[in-house]
């Protein structure tokens, strides 16, 4: 696999050592990061990736990230190897005492590029653990993410690579690194930001792109999606797909070790995805939902 990474302003070498044995991103996981699909030799919806990433270092009292520097960063991964397909931005709060306080810095930027192959399909499984929207970390995309390593091995160890949540309330909430659509009685849904999930940017455009296209899309209300939508979805009553930076829209291929059908606006809505992607590599912001 192809490796490139870009740390203190230039290239590295992929196994040279690039961060101090007391960066806070290291012992407490003090920091945030970004994923974003390559398209064409571009970071796909890089705008408003910078944009959540400076809102989630604002969130956790992060000091402002240096976006052009870590624009400069992207085109220096990019421009360095072809057929990437993905590239991870990580920003920590640098080097800080062994507790949970907080250094002075400086910030740790780290950028690294790979030519990982696409996710072909979902095949999920609910999990017994709840996503706390209460927390100070809901809807931060943090590097504290042991959570969802937990989560996912579960998700693994039953033959399945994503896994579903509720939250405290038992609403339908997110996957552990993806957005969870709904299609039923003829619209989709998504749960609300207020769920505790992360507003992320494919589902996003999703909403965004859907609606232009006519399809009927819409944020749920607060309670409106129960986790009991997945067993109507088992029984054929719903259809259910994620949406991530490395998935864009994709039908859900089994639940449960159940395999499930795809549904018809669902796959339509995959499809208005694919074809505005292709045409519009970094969409302008709009407001989150």
């Amino acid at each position: 696999m192809t490796l490139v990474v870009w740390a203190g302003g230039r290239l590295r070498e992929p196994d040279e050592a690039l961060i101090a044995a007391g960066d806070h991103g290291l012992t407490v996981g003090d920091g945030v990061f970004e994923t974003l699909e390559v398209v064409d030799g571009r970071a796909f919806a890089l705008s408003r990736h910078l944009r959540r990433l400076t809102y989630s270092a604002t969130r956790i009292g992060l000091e402002p990230v240096d976006v052009e520097l870590v624009r400069e960063g992207v085109g220096a991964v990019l421009a360095e190897a072809d057929g990437l397909s993905r590239v991870r931005i990580t920003v920590t709060s640098g080097s800080g005492p062994m507790s949970s306080a907080r250094g002075a810095g400086p910030q740790s930027i780290v950028i690294t590029a790979t030519d990982a192959p696409a996710l072909t399909e979902c095949r999920a499984v609910r999990v017994p653990w709840r996503r706390n929207e209460r927390s100070p970390l809901a809807g931060v995309k943090s590097t504290s993410y042991a959570e969802n390593v937990v989560m996912m091995e579960f998700a693994r160890s039953r033959g399945a690579d994503e896994a579903l949540m509720a939250n405290t309330h038992g609403h339908l909430c997110e996957g552990t690194a993806s957005n969870v659509l709904v299609e039923r009685d003829h619209e989709i849904l998504t749960p609300p930001l207020a769920a505790g999930c992360l507003a992320g940017i494919t589902r996003g455009l999703a909403l965004e792109w859907g609606a232009d296209a006519g399809i009927p899309i819409r944020v749920a209300a607060v309670g409106e999606l129960g986790m009991d939508v997945l067993d109507r979805a088992l029984e054929g009553e719903a259809h259910l797909a994620v949406t991530s930076s490395t998935r864009r829209v994709q039908p859900l291929a089994s639940l449960d070790g159940t395999d499930l059908r795809p549904g018809a606006m669902l796959t339509r809505l995959a499809a208005v995805f694919a074809v505005r992607a292709e045409h519009d590599a970094d969409p302008a912001p709009r407001r989150s939902k």
